[in-house]
């Protein structure tokens, strides 16, 4: 699950919200759509565009002139998660169940900041949009290398969320940066303007996603796994290694070698000893769970007998063979 938050040069937010919102419109301009895409929040679920822009507009009270007004939120799930919904709910319902994911993802935005009075999304001013494709950019290897052209449609399913919320309240009253680096360590600073822990806020997405949806999320596919191999030490990347060892032979070790995996990012362990014994077992009972045989999970009762009955018709034929 990648969760983004757009920073203050490319939103272009220190002044209206039309242009941001028009952009947004694209698809209902330019794709053959059976129903225009309108805007959802909290409440509403058939905002219109001139909606979004005034409310959004007139609700940055005391702002300055060079002050953002307003954020970008892109709420988008892998190929895998996609797949994984489609197969859950079924296709025409994975546009609602993604708009109810991501109120859901809008409660951990407040709760984020540790503000007196901002506890979910209903106290903030947000929209959200789905867009149902990406398109290719010069950032891109294949825009690159050439096999791609800027502004070409990626293939498969790409649908995804963007959400503008307002740097006030909904209340007008109280001022709200995702861009407050403190994290709480300035006081006064944190008291005035709130904290906020963007990396503890893309983890809570992923989290979310998993619990909600029933996800088995694989190491690899982690912000956890993706941020130590950015910016771990050497240490933390030998404790990575230890953790991708089990999680490819053991299915069951999955869910804690993901949580080990968070831990080993913020840094909280001395060594590979100081992480595999915080599970309560010493290094040698961890490496013993390794070498349990592998849970293959969600077997059909049919399979499970055809292999049985696979295994006794080859027992049969060696049988025969041996009697001739």
């Amino acid at each position: 699950m990648y969760i983004n938050i757009t920073d203050n040069k490319e939103a272009s937010n220190k002044g209206s919200s039309g242009g941001l919102v028009n952009y947004l419109e694209k698809e209902n301009h330019t794709e053959e759509l059976k129903q225009p895409e309108l805007w959802f929040n909290g409440s509403r679920q058939d905002v219109e565009a001139y909606e979004v822009r005034r409310a959004l507009d007139g609700n940055n009270a005391k702002l300055g002139r060079h002050e953002a007004k307003f954020f970008l939120i892109n709420i988008s799930p892998s190929q895998k998660e996609l797949e994984h919904l489609r197969k859950s709910v079924g296709d025409p319902d994975v546009k609602n169940v993604l708009k109810a994911y991501t109120e859901k993802v809008m409660d951990e935005y407040a709760k984020n900041f540790r503000r007196p009075g901002i506890n979910s999304n209903k106290d903030l001013l947000w929209f959200g949009k789905v867009e149902h494709n990406r398109y290719y950019s010069h950032k891109d290897a294949a825009v690159k290398n050439g096999s791609r052209k800027r502004g070409e449609k990626k293939n498969g399913n790409q649908m995804h969320i963007q959400v503008i919320v307002s740097r006030r309240d909904i209340t007008n009253k109280i001022k709200l940066s995702p861009m407050n680096s403190s994290k709480g360590r300035n006081a006064e600073h944190s008291r005035k303007m709130g904290q906020f822990d963007r990396m503890a806020f893309k983890q809570c997405g992923e989290r979310l996603f998993d619990s909600q949806f029933g996800f088995e999320r694989n190491l690899k596919d982690t912000l956890a796994y993706a941020n130590i191999l950015k910016n771990g030490t050497l240490q933390q990347r030998e404790q990575l290694d230890i953790l991708l060892e089990a999680s490819m032979k053991n299915y069951q070790s999955r869910s804690v070698v993901n949580e080990l995996a968070l831990g080993v990012a913020e840094g909280i362990f001395s060594s590979v000893g100081n992480m595999l014994e915080s599970t309560g077992k010493t290094v040698g009972e961890f490496l013993e769970v390794l070498m349990e045989p592998l849970h293959i999970p969600d077997i059909a009762s049919d399979t499970i007998e055809e292999a049985e009955k696979r295994r006794r018709r080859k027992a049969r034929r060696q049988e025969q063979g041996m009697q001739r």
